[in-house]
Formats: structure tokens, sequence, C-alpha cells
């Protein structure tokens, strides 16, 4: 158990930092962290945090900047979390997600 809450926390430290109108992915999240495999254990880190005020889930989304998180937010609330940062989606896709894109191993060095 300590484990996945050692790995959530340095998960939710990563995602704290994803600049307002940023997005990343669960798979640079798990790079970054040096999480072999890790995408699922991001997903499943943000699935946990939407009782957590403080960590933006909604920032993280598929490698192709799809919201495929969107359903443990409920309706439509991820896009309009995106939306009212200036990230524009249309049929569940970020457009222009290579604009958008936050590396946290380029930007957290």
């Amino acid at each position: 158990m300590s484990t996945s809450t050692n790995s959530f926390d340095l998960i939710y430290q990563v995602v704290r930092e994803i600049p307002v109108g940023r997005v990343t992915t669960y798979g640079a999240i798990a790079a970054y962290l040096g999480m072999k495999g890790g995408a699922r254990m991001v997903g499943w880190a943000m699935n946990a945090s939407h009782t957590l005020a403080d960590i933006p889930a909604h920032r993280v989304v598929n490698r192709n900047g799809v919201l495929t998180g969107k359903n443990f937010f409920g309706g439509d609330r991820m896009q309009e979390l995106l939306a009212s940062e200036g990230i524009r989606v249309q049929d569940d896709q970020i457009l222009e997600f290579k604009s958008h894109f936050w590396d946290p191993a380029i930007e957290l060095l």
C-alpha cells in the first residue's frame, strides 16, 4: 500500500506543476518519474485524485490528446475545465494538441 501512496504522491507533485492552459500525458509523467510502463499507474492516481482540489487532473490526457479520463469528472466537466483555460476540444480530442503539450522531462529540469 505504501508503494502506491508514495507513487501517487510523486505523480501528484508533477501534476501540480502543469501550467494553466497546458496538458501532459500519462506516459510523459511516468517517463519523467522513471516508471517504465507506468502510464496506467498515473491513470489510477488521476482517478483517485478527484477529491483533491489541488490536483489539476483535467490537464492529463492520453498520448493522442484524447480526454480518456473524462468519465471520472462527470458529463463534460473535463472539457469545460480545459476550455476555461483556453484549450479547445472537439469530439473529446484536444485541438492543436502539440502546441498545448507540456513535457515534464523538459520543463522540470
